[in-house]
């Protein structure tokens, strides 16, 4: 009899594992103000860059609309160097106030026997480009954990990037995970949305920009103040 199919448990970054403590969203506006002064000033300011459960690529396509810059690969990619150069260093500035938030690095661990067990493989589910999804999680020591994901570089649409996880997945474990559980685990309504896009569980974590009464308008399956009850989030999980 064939072993059931491991539990596909997907993390997004900002607001629910850490708080960069604003280098994502000064590495986006300094990219901004550098290349595109000029576009900027004739679209009569900048405009407002709406980051919460967006996709980098979302937001890059938005900016680029706003200010009269045609869309193309080439123009993203120029665009994605000078942010990921900024962010790089905002992220090592020693006076910046990044963080880990409750309860990850000990879930982390906690999951670790799961996963080597093969119940469990854990991923990323997260609006940043690939390389800022990266820099980020490696900055803050929980970059071992994330062996594969699904990023804002692979879609604009973060509704699009369940699927894309799911194939990640199986391509990093060999397995077949067309009847697997699969948990998503965010901080906006706009994780929630994703997860209902593709047939997964929704837990919402309060330690982002939304608070729990915003979430649960949503109604998640699961809503955490945030993570710092490792066994009860295991519970929560499906992991008793």
């Amino acid at each position: 009899m064939a072993a059931p199919a491991p539990h596909l448990l997907l993390f997004d970054i900002d607001g629910t594992l850490l708080d960069t403590g604003g280098a994502g969203m000064a590495a986006l506006v300094t990219a901004r103000e550098e290349l595109y002064p000029e576009e900027v000033r004739r679209a009569g300011g900048a405009p407002e860059l709406d980051l919460a459960g967006s996709t980098d690529s979302g937001i890059v396509i938005e900016l680029f609309r706003k200010i009269g810059i045609p869309d193309c690969d080439a123009e993203r990619a120029r665009f994605y160097a000078c942010y990921l150069g900024h962010l790089r260093r905002n992220l090592r500035d020693p006076d910046g106030a990044g963080r880990l938030l409750p309860g990850v690095a000990e879930l982390l661990v906690a999951l670790e026997g799961d996963v080597a067990a093969g119940r469990v493989l854990v991923g990323l589910l997260t609006g940043n480009i690939a390389e800022g999804a990266r820099a980020k999680v490696e900055h803050y020591g929980v970059g071992g954990h994330f062996p594969f994901g699904s990023f804002g570089d692979d879609h604009h649409d973060r509704d699009e990037l369940g699927p894309v996880a799911v194939a990640r997945a199986e391509s990093h474990s060999g397995l077949d995970l067309s009847g697997a559980a699969v948990t998503v685990v965010g901080d906006t309504p706009k994780d929630i949305r994703c997860a209902r896009a593709f047939g997964a569980r929704a837990v919402a974590v309060a330690t982002g920009s939304v608070d729990a009464g915003g979430l649960a308008e949503h109604r998640p399956d699961v809503l955490l103040r945030d993570l710092a009850d490792t066994a009860g989030v295991m519970s929560a999980f499906g992991f008793d």
